[in-house]
């Protein structure tokens, strides 16, 4: 299925380079003693009829590095220092020019009794749950001959069962089947790639070798697929089905006794709760829900010209439903109540918090949400100018959030999503700024809100011709404590009447009135302005800037976005 007779760089010498493997990443402060609970931070996670234990400690199988490549190379590793009893599903994957952070979860079989009704479905199976592989297929290599090149293994699962990941070795010899499992099938779910780790061109071969992460197919809230932390690779990239022969592993459990329990999630917002900071020049701060309501937001209801006010606790907004468009909230109609309402209210802004199951209860997700009552003007960049709009970009209502993911096996904070307008980003912990402890720094956009991990001036358009809105973000005096300014508003895995959902929350509509502005008027004026060495034809400025910025539509709340369910969008 692959050839192997493509040397890795073409330089025998550079294939093994131990000298480039990265230093393991820990957090800034060590991890505390989390309030008692199930199995949350217990180090094991029983999936029903497995039992799975997060390997963070490895030992190098094999390096490559990319001469003719943009990065330092690649390390495969080995999971090490896990108990007996337990087996090796498949390897782990890093470029080495980040610190070493990552995972593979080795299994065994869990002979725990189940109490009726815990599993999804009842599974009777006289087979068990792992099975060694049958024997290896070599599926790339870098020269059959060569002692300390890389060879890269797919075992061959026994009938029924699914070979959850890939081994690499730096010897031609077939591997012992007792290295790794498979696992029985109906305890898998698919997986598909997920960012690409490397990707290296073979001139000889005219193949294109690539290493993936993985990930379930499905993601989000009720999704049952278990990440393995292993890695994909191929030289065949017209397959429609490329990850058929690779699987993840599914929870089998309806409850999930590895999620944190109401004391262990204010634990981890304490430990982990981001310090959002506001650029020096905000004109429009973020406030509370509360603050909006009753400093004088008004409900609108299509066919009526006189909005109602509305309660501070939003007892009197229509709940539940879709966005129909039949309501939506405004601001008084008077000039100076506007204004001080865009302002908003610092020293009232608090985040409102989502608690949810990541990869099949293996991880969780707080989604921390953060309401500003009006969203600024745009600042367009067109090469080496910006020009800051008068209205463009404008609206009413302005939802943003960042999501912190957790491992339930330790507590450990591992990634943080930064949501950027409709787009967003997942950063690994080693590449955070903490400023206190464990508790990272985000940084709210000018005007927009968007999040970022650090200061700068990001680019939401083309980035290659220089045109685009700018997305300012740096520190300054204006900041909001999430591990101390939060409210807590769902946690559905925790059961009915845990966590009292605001009223509020359940209004499905949106947030801010819809106005469409004649953005080519506004455009056309810029163009003028120009330079004749900068000038675009009106076309394609329209075409490379986002198509949102042209109308003045209120966002609907955060229980009507697609990530309250599903995972990010990135």
């Amino acid at each position: 299925m692959f050839g192997c007779e493509w040397f890795c760089c073409n330089q025998v010498p550079d294939l093994y380079l131990p000298e480039l493997h990265p230093e393991p990443f820990s957090l800034p402060s060590p991890i505390p003693d989390w309030p008692p609970g199930q199995e949350f931070a217990s180090g094991r996670i029983n999936l029903g009829q497995i039992e799975v234990i997060q390997v963070t400690q490895f030992e190098v199988a094999w390096s490559c590095k990319i001469l003719r490549g943009k990065t330092e190379g690649v390390t495969f590793y080995r999971p090490v220092g896990y108990p007996v009893g337990f087996y090796c599903l498949g390897y782990y994957c890093q470029p080495n020019d980040q610190p070493l952070r990552g995972y593979v979860l080795v299994a065994r079989d869990s002979n725990t009794n189940m109490l009726e009704g815990d599993y999804i479905k009842e599974f009777k199976s006289d087979s068990p749950a792992l099975a060694k592989p049958l024997k290896y297929t070599m599926i790339w290599c870098t020269d059959l001959q060569y002692e300390g090149g890389g060879y890269f293994w797919q075992p061959n699962p026994p009938a029924g069962y699914k070979a959850m990941g890939i081994i690499v070795t730096n010897s031609p010899e077939e591997p012992d089947v007792e290295h790794v499992r498979c696992v029985r099938a109906d305890l898998t779910e698919r997986c598909e790639t997920s960012d690409l780790i490397t990707s290296v061109d073979s001139e000889s071969s005219k193949q294109l070798f690539q290493v993936w992460n993985t990930k379930p197919c499905r993601m989000g809230l009720y999704a049952k697929g278990v990440s393995i932390g292993t890695f994909y690779c191929s030289t065949d990239l017209s397959s429609e089905e490329l990850l058929l022969d690779t699987a993840c592993l599914k929870n089998l459990q309806n409850k999930l006794p590895s999620m944190p329990n109401l004391d262990q999630i204010h634990a981890l917002i304490k430990q982990y709760g981001p310090t959002v900071f506001l650029h020096p020049d905000e004109v429009y701060m973020p406030s509370s829900v509360e603050w909006f309501f009753k400093n004088g937001a008004l409900l609108y209801q299509e066919g009526k010209q006189k909005g109602e006010p509305i309660d501070y606790r939003g007892l009197n907004l229509p709940s539940g439903g879709e966005n129909d468009g039949e309501y939506w909230i405004d601001f008084p109609t008077k000039d100076d109540a506007r204004n001080f309402m865009k302002r908003g209210d610092l020293e009232s802004g608090e985040l409102y918090v989502h608690v949810k199951p990541a990869l099949g209860g293996t991880f969780t997700d707080i989604a921390m949400w953060l309401f500003c009552p009006f969203n600024g003007p745009a600042t367009i960049k067109i090469g080496i100018m910006s020009i800051q709009m008068n209205k463009i970009g404008e609206h009413v209502g302005d939802w943003e959030h960042f999501t912190l993911r957790v491992s339930n096996f330790t507590g450990e904070l591992w990634q943080v999503f930064f949501s950027q307008h409709s787009g967003g980003q997942w950063v690994n912990a080693s590449a955070l700024e903490f400023i206190e402890g464990n508790r990272a720094v985000v940084y709210s956009s000018k005007h927009g809100h968007a999040s970022f991990p650090h200061a700068g001036t990001y680019l939401q358009g083309s980035t290659k011709l220089g045109v685009g809105v700018r997305n300012d973000a740096a520190r300054s005096k204006y900041y909001v404590d999430s591990s101390s300014k939060y409210q807590l508003i769902a946690a559905e895995y925790l059961g009915d009447g845990v966590v009292a959902e605001p009223c509020w929350l359940q209004y499905m509509r949106e947030w801010g009135p819809t106005i469409v502005y004649d953005g080519r008027a506004e455009i056309e004026k810029i163009i003028d302005h120009l330079p004749l060495f900068l000038r675009f034809s009106l076309e394609n400025i329209f075409d490379l800037l986002p198509t949102e910025i042209y109308g003045e539509e209120g966002p609907t709340g955060p229980k009507e976005k697609e990530n309250w369910i599903g995972d990010e969008i990135c």
